[in-house]
């Protein structure tokens, strides 16, 4: 008879909670971690007769041949053991166990994933898609015009308050994964939309309503990733945008724009807010390719 599936654990418990203490990480990724160990507790405990403890290297590397029968996805596979490596040295620093048993034990390669990106004439299209008659409208293009401009995360977008932008000095002040503050000026077209979008446009939308988010729906709250992903969709196909289009997509053209343009790539990635020069390398070879077809396409021996 098969064990009852975990749907909990007080270790994994305390172990997230000690995780979003000292990293600040999101709650999706904590519900990742959590998932993870939880189905690898109920392997342990019905192929093992095992708890998270007692497990050993053997075992960490029954289930990860046992992942790879299932034709679990490399990504997958490489965030389980992400996932069990981080529990394993948790436990060791608590001196709850006296071996790490996933030492030695390598991340699947991963094939590198050049991110989708729009040419400048694709973004133009995109921005000019909202109708700034409308109070939506004028919102939207507002929306759109910070995102391009400062390259935000989608979460970090929605979530601003009136507070983090500094409209004399041009700048919005981001918290971003694990706290991390980081100052994204944001030139001179987005700021004015601001600008206009604060002074008019929002206090309509609010229609005397109280709110410190920046950018508002017609109910007078925030905008969320859901319905700020649905709009883009709806101005990409506005616009005549055969691509895929998601907010993250802007975020990709933001860096790969700037690195066409003679950005460094430090500055990218301050900007960015990657904490990890390597996360920011891979648009320049979205750069690149960018360079290699324009060379193509214009130079007479191309």
């Amino acid at each position: 008879m098969k064990a009852q599936r975990s749907t909990s654990s007080p270790l994994i418990d305390e172990f997230c909670d000690a995780l979003w203490l000292e990293d600040g990480l999101s709650r999706n990724t904590l519900d990742a971690y959590r998932r993870d160990l939880l189905q690898f507790i109920q392997w342990l405990a019905e192929q093992r007769g095992k708890d998270l403890l007692a497990a050993d290297h053997g075992d960490l590397q029954s289930y990860l041949a046992h992942q790879f029968q299932k034709k679990t996805r490399a990504t997958s596979a490489a965030r389980l053991l992400s996932s069990l490596k981080r529990v394993y040295r948790w436990l060791l620093r608590q001196n709850r166990i006296k071996v790490d048993p996933t030492l030695n034990i390598e991340a699947p390669k991963l094939p590198r994933t050049l991110p989708k990106s729009l040419t400048e004439a694709d973004v133009e299209s995109l921005l000019a898609a909202p109708d700034i008659a409308t109070p939506r409208g004028e919102r939207d293009r507002a929306m759109l015009e910070v995102l391009y401009a400062s390259g935000l995360r989608v979460s970090e977008l929605v979530t601003l308050k009136l507070s983090q932008v500094s409209q004399d000095m041009g700048v919005v002040r981001v918290l971003g994964k694990g706290s991390k503050e980081r100052l994204v000026p944001l030139g001179e077209e987005a700021l004015a939309r601001v600008k206009h979008y604060v002074a008019t446009t929002r206090p309509a939308l609010l229609s005397g309503q109280a709110s410190d988010d920046l950018f508002v729906t017609a109910h007078g709250g925030a905008m969320t990733r859901q319905s700020f992903w649905q709009i883009i969709k709806r101005y990409a196909l506005q616009a005549g945008l055969k691509a895929s289009i998601s907010p993250h997509v802007l975020r990709h053209a933001f860096a790969t724009h700037l690195l066409n343009h003679g950005a460094d790539l430090r500055v990218v990635q301050l900007l960015l807010g990657h904490s990890d020069i390597s996360t920011t390398q891979i648009y320049t070879h979205v750069a690149r390719e960018r360079l290699k077809q324009l060379h193509a396409a214009h130079h007479p021996r191309g």
